[in-house]
């Protein structure tokens, strides 16, 4: 008998699911839930349902806030042409396709069922740009109906299982229909969204922190390591943090500060964060339990760096002093009585690589003031380098050669800056590909994993003994980036 057979006839779904249900409870919610939670109208879940398609949860959320503040009836997106609606919904995946299914959309609604959103997945199939899984989602959160939505995450999982053995999402749902319980109809996908973006991903699942792993048959599977993410016990270690937020007071809007109380971190460096300290509300200015400092880019809404510090510094410069000036805001030292913090936020090569002779200018004045740093005392320089160093570093090296971040110019610089005397941290733990820290909106490549590596923690040679564990924490959102990590000894 066949491992998928088994694993048909010994599985107890209703354990499975009421495990998850429980596990999911802390986790981030998907957006299928969110919808539901703002509003129960009919036209805005399927409104929301077409733009969530291979988009980014934060991006459609985003994109739906924006759009129904000018569309609250079919009317009012009949009234837009299809060139606002693309602007109304950018960055969702497909914007353009979707923008002309959203235009054609109220004169189905009207012509096919006198204006009313049906409900009903045989009626609702008969909408433009709705398919099965938008049909299954609006019955479902709209209405209230039970319906069985199949998305990729529950397609995967459900294989994974073995609860089927099917090819494609379609065949899952026929199957699913005839097998799962009616109870589970309205809440088993928002389980399982939840839980494949979370612990069972598609590219190297948490298998090691499941808590079905014993239960799990694991078909088709395989499991990621566990990280090596050393404790900081009895207080030995500091714990660093360094994120490229992509707009701060965005970020706040996704959770930010939420997650910062989640990391725990001594010292957390900022990148990219688009503001002014003037601008941004007192409470994210001030955190409690942390000194706070801005390095603003001349030019508004651009750039910037921050760092918050439980640690009280000797000093706190900007810029490079005498190695260059820094109009963009992009670096920020702490000192401190036995180390230097660094937080760099280096330029992009940009399209057509028109600023990459910048980047490599400031490249240049940036690894001279590392290095009379470095003669001092020891160095913690952290930061988005915007660029990925080797083939291992980036999904796609292949395809990207030549592209900004992956130019031979670029990754030229970052063995230079190594043989300086400094280390990538995150290989000293680990030296497979696969691990990444920023991801494209466009394309689900977060949850695909398909990423670069590009952000750093490195240290010079004399701090190498001060390195107790380095992570890239990819679990946490609110970003295209995510944070990484650096455990630093107080004494080396």
């Amino acid at each position: 008998m066949s491992q998928n057979a088994t694993a048909m006839q010994d599985m107890d779904i209703d354990l499975f699911l009421s495990t998850l249900k429980k596990e999911v409870a802390s986790y981030r919610t998907p957006i299928v839930d969110l919808v539901e939670a703002q509003t129960r109208d009919p036209f805005k879940v399927l409104v929301a349902t077409i733009i969530s398609a291979r988009t980014k949860d934060e991006v459609t959320a985003d994109v739906c806030k924006r759009l129904f503040e000018k569309v609250h009836l079919p009317e009012d997106l009949a009234s837009l042409e299809v060139e606002e609606i693309e602007r109304l919904i950018y960055p969702a995946g497909f914007y353009r396709n979707k923008a002309k299914y959203l235009k054609a959309l109220p004169e189905k609604l009207f012509t096919l069922f006198g204006g009313t959103v049906p409900d009903s997945v045989e009626e609702l199939l008969k909408l433009p740009g709705v398919g099965r899984k938008t049909a299954n989602l609006v019955v479902t959160v709209a209405f209230g109906k039970p319906a069985v939505c199949v998305d990729t995450h529950v397609h995967r999982i459900m294989n994974i299982w073995g609860y089927v053995n099917t090819r494609t999402p379609e065949q899952t749902e026929m199957e699913l229909r005839k097998r799962l319980p009616q109870k589970w109809w309205l809440t088993f996908n928002s389980i399982l969204v939840a839980f494949g973006q979370g612990t069972c991903r598609p590219v190297a699942p948490r298998c090691y922190q499941c808590p079905l792993e014993k239960h799990c048959p694991q078909i088709g599977v395989k499991p990621g390591r566990a990280p090596k993410r050393p404790r900081r016990g009895d207080g030995e270690a500091m714990r660093f943090i360094s994120w490229n937020v992509n707009g701060l007071r965005a970020a706040v809007s996704k959770g930010f500060l939420e997650s910062f109380a989640e990391l725990d971190a001594d010292i957390v460096a900022l990148q990219e964060i688009r503001a002014r300290a003037e601008q941004l509300d007192p409470k994210v200015r001030n955190i409690p339990g942390y000194h706070s400092w801005f390095h603003s880019a001349e030019k508004k809404g651009y750039s910037g760096v921050a760092v918050y510090s439980r640690l009280d510094p000797l000093k706190v410069t900007t810029g490079m002093g005498e190695n260059g000036p820094d109009p963009e805001g992009r670096v920020i030292t702490l000192e401190f009585p036995d180390f230097f913090f660094v937080n760099i936020y280096f330029p992009n090569a940009g399209r057509g690589l028109a600023r990459l002779d910048y980047k490599l200018e400031f490249n240049r004045n940036l690894l001279e003031y590392l290095k009379a740093l470095k003669e001092k005392k020891g160095v913690v320089a952290c930061g988005d380098f915007n660029v990925a160093h080797t083939p291992i570093d980036l999904a796609n090296p292949d395809s990207n050669e030549g592209n900004a971040g992956y130019t031979p110019e670029e990754r030229a610089w970052m063995d230079t800056f190594l043989e300086a005397g400094f280390t990538d941290t995150f290989r000293m733990f680990n030296s497979e590909g696969g691990h990444y820290t920023w991801w494209s909106y466009r394309f689900n490549a977060r949850s695909r994993n398909i990423g670069w590596r590009i952000d750093y923690f490195c240290v010079d040679s004399k701090s190498r003994n001060r390195v107790a564990g380095a992570a890239i924490l990819d679990h946490v959102t609110g970003s295209d980036h995510c944070p990484v990590e650096l455990l630093f000894k107080k004494t080396g």
